[in-house]
C-alpha cells in the first residue's frame, strides 16, 4: 500500500471522450490544423469529427487532460483505490456513461456534475507520425458550475480531504471562480496547488485568467511550446527554456511558506526544473522510434507520474523519475492508456 490515502489528490477539469485516429496530412490541411497542437473546436471543425469516424479506424478512450493525469497517478499508486478525486461536467448520454465506466475501471473517485443541456465533450486526436493535433469540442465540459457542484457540502468535503491539487490550464476557459476557490483553499492551508500551462492558446488568449491563478501556483507544468508562448506574452525577453523556468518561478506568490517549482518538458530533450534560485535538468528515458506509437497523453502522463510521488511526499527527483517513466509507457500505446500494473520503483 502506498503512503497516499483516499481522496488525497484532487483534480478538476474537462472530461472528454477522445476520438483517436491515425490520419494523413490532407486531413490536417483540410481543417487547417498544425501537426502538433491543441485547439478548441470552431464551426469549421464540426465535420472533422464525422469524417474521422467515417473514413478512419478510430479508437475511443476516456480523456481530458486533468482526468488523464489523475488516472495515471492512481495507476502508479495502485493501492489504495480512489486516491484521486475528479470533478468535471458531462452530459446524460452514451459518451457520459463511457466516461463514468472508465473512471470506475481506473479506480478514481469521479464526481461528475451531470446536466442534459449539452452532450458530453469529445476531443478529436489526429495522429500523424509522432505528432498529435487535438481538437476539443468541450460541449458539456464547458457547463461546469461552481454553485451547482463545487459549493455543495458533500463535494467541498472531498476538496478539503485532499493534500495535492491539480488543474490543467484548459479549465481556465470554463470556470475561473471554481479554480480560484480551490487554489485559495490550498494556499490558506499550506497544501500544494499545481497547474499546467496546457496550450499556447491558454497563455495567449486566457492570460488574464491564468495570471489571476498564478500567485497560488506551487508547481507549474508546461512543455517547450507552451513555455515559449507564455514567455512571449509575459514579455520575458528570452526563448531559453531554463531562463523561462527561472522567470516563471520568480513570479509573485501568495503562500510564502512554499517556493514555487516550475517543471518544463521538451519532448525527447531534457526536462527542466526551476526551484529556489537554481535550475536543474533531467534526461528523458530513451525510446526506440519504432516503439513510439502516439504522443497523445504524454504530457498528461508526465504530470500524473509526478503527482503520484508528490502526494506520497517523495523527493522531487523521484517525482521527475516517475513522470518520465509514465510518459515513456504512454507513448508506446494509443491514447492515454496503460498496462495493468506499472513496473516502477
Amino acid at each position: 500500500m502506498s503512503a497516499a490515502s483516499p481522496n488525497s489528490l484532487f483534480g478538476m477539469g474537462n472530461p472528454l471522450l477522445d476520438i483517436i485516429a491515425v490520419v494523413d496530412k490532407d486531413i490536417l490541411d483540410k481543417y487547417s490544423l498544425k501537426p502538433n497542437d491543441q485547439i478548441l473546436a470552431e464551426d469549421k471543425h464540426k465535420a472533422l469529427f464525422e469524417e474521422l469516424v467515417k473514413k478512419f479506424k478510430v479508437e475511443y478512450h476516456a480523456g481530458g487532460a486533468t482526468q488523464n493525469s489523475i488516472k495515471i497517478a492512481q495507476w502508479m499508486i495502485q493501492e489504495p483505490h480512489n486516491v484521486g478525486t475528479f470533478f468535471g461536467c458531462i452530459g446524460k448520454d452514451k459518451f457520459g456513461e463511457i466516461l463514468k465506466q472508465k473512471a470506475e475501471e481506473a479506480h478514481i473517485d469521479a464526481n461528475y456534475y451531470e446536466q442534459d443541456e449539452e452532450p458530453t465533450g469529445s476531443c478529436a486526436a489526429c495522429i500523424t507520425g509522432d505528432n498529435r493535433s487535438l481538437v476539443a469540442n468541450l460541449a458539456a465540459a464547458n457547463c461546469y458550475k461552481k454553485d451547482k457542484h463545487l459549493d455543495l457540502e458533500e463535494n467541498w468535503k472531498l476538496v478539503e480531504k485532499a493534500k495535492v491539487y491539480y488543474i490543467a490550464g484548459f479549465f481556465l476557459t470554463v470556470s475561473l471562480e471554481s479554480i480560484l476557490k480551490v487554489a485559495k483553499h490550498a494556499s490558506e492551508n499550506n497544501k500544494l496547488f499545481c497547474m499546467n500551462l496546457s496550450a499556447p492558446f491558454i497563455c495567449q488568449f486566457f492570460k488574464d485568467n491564468l495570471m489571476q491563478v498564478m500567485p497560488y501556483v506551487d508547481v507549474l507544468f508546461g512543455n517547450e511550446t507552451e513555455a515559449a508562448a507564455f514567455a512571449k506574452e509575459q514579455d520575458f525577453k528570452t526563448k531559453d527554456v531554463k531562463e523561462i523556468a527561472k522567470k516563471a518561478q520568480a513570479l509573485p506568490k501568495v503562500n510564502k511558506k512554499r517556493q514555487r517549482i516550475v517543471v518544463l518538458t521538451q519532448g525527447k530533450d531534457d526536462t527542466v526544473m526551476a526551484l529556489n534560485d537554481k535550475v536543474e535538468t533531467f534526461p528523458v528515458m530513451k525510446i526506440d522510434p519504432k516503439d513510439l506509437v502516439d504522443t497523445n497523453g504524454a504530457g498528461d502522463a508526465f504530470v500524473g507520474g509526478f503527482l503520484s510521488e508528490l502526494v506520497q511526499e517523495k523527493s522531487l527527483d523521484m517525482c521527475v523519475k516517475a513522470a518520465h517513466y509514465s510518459a515513456n509507457v504512454i507513448i508506446r500505446r494509443v491514447g492515454c492508456t496503460f498496462p495493468e500494473k506499472p513496473d516502477f520503483n
